[in-house]
């Protein structure tokens, strides 16, 4: 078993963003770390035929990673809408047994400066936890008049504390990539998920996501020693964010000082979907017509 490893969970029509995350792996991965992917099984030969073998990385099956839990369903996990089987099935990865910990990439994640494996564990091969309180995200919004963001994730950081019978401060363990521990996903499956005979499948939920479960867990059970860290990468949640920042001044260049890389949603970069854009005209026009009145809203 490897003390760090990569890990990226994708599918088809990622399969481009995931092409370009691969080739800043393998242009700044200093250590070398191990990558995996995981995709259906029926993705597997377009991953191949994208890829035109080019990277480094193991391929392992998402069906395999579910059979690993002898809670799960493969009929559950068929019928789950795939954002949120997507959210499982990387939780889950630690069951597979090929790492202590992992750094749980998206496919939209790219890489702008060399890593090493001490980007995410000490010399005592002890893991770093992201783990924050989001108030420069919080503030931000507000200031754009966007309050809404930070109350839906207060309330939804809150209703995952109650589980874990916890009063205090919200905390959060994303955005991506993230940091994961198996014993921290172990704990949570001995103390909290066992006794109550259900699996992450029957847990994760859009109003109880993965990222703030793992986070309660470590609070709760403390399977690792908490070493908190901020964000490893700059995400850009929304457009007017990315609009704001970068008329602060903000660039790639200059993110390189404090982050690892970027995400960039998904849904902003339609031309690195493998199936195209499916929206009609009228839909894409709204769109763009939106985006454009926010880049506009950035400069007042």
């Amino acid at each position: 078993m490897k003390d760090f490893v990569l890990y990226c969970k994708s599918y088809r029509n990622d399969f481009l963003r995931l092409k370009r995350l691969l080739i800043s792996i393998d242009q700044f991965n200093g250590d070398h770390l191990p990558f995996y992917i995981s995709t259906p099984i029926a993705d597997k030969e377009l991953l191949i035929e994208t890829f035109g073998g080019h990277g480094n990385y193991e391929w392992v099956a998402d069906e395999e990673i579910v059979a690993a839990n002898p809670r799960s369903s493969m009929v559950k996990y068929q019928a789950m809408a795939g954002g949120l089987s997507q959210a499982i099935i990387k939780s889950e990865f630690w069951r597979l047994g090929f790492a202590e910990n992992y750094l749980c990439l998206d496919s939209d994640c790219v890489f702008i400066r060399p890593f090493n494996r001490s980007d995410f564990m000490n010399a005592n091969g002890e893991v770093f936890t992201v783990l924050h309180q989001n108030k420069e995200f919080f503030q931000l919004a507000r200031n754009r008049g966007e309050k809404k963001v930070e109350l839906n994730l207060r309330a939804e950081a809150q209703r995952v504390q109650k589980l874990f019978d916890r009063l205090g401060p919200e905390f959060y363990c994303a955005p991506a990539p993230f940091i994961w521990s198996a014993k921290v996903w172990e704990s949570l499956d001995r103390e909290y998920l066992n006794p109550k005979e259900i699996s992450l499948w029957d847990l994760v939920t859009p109003d109880y996501p993965e990222t703030l479960i793992y986070g309660e867990a470590l609070l709760k059970y403390q399977a690792i020693p908490l070493i908190a860290i901020e964000p490893l990468f700059r995400v850009y949640h929304y457009d007017w964010q990315y609009y704001v920042l970068k008329r602060l001044g903000e660039t790639e260049e200059n993110l390189k000082s404090n982050y690892l890389g970027i995400l960039y949603q998904s849904n902003w970069e339609s031309h690195l979907n493998a199936e195209g854009d499916r929206k009609s005209f009228p839909s894409l026009l709204l769109r763009r017509l939106k985006r454009f009145l926010r880049y506009i809203q950035s400069y007042i």
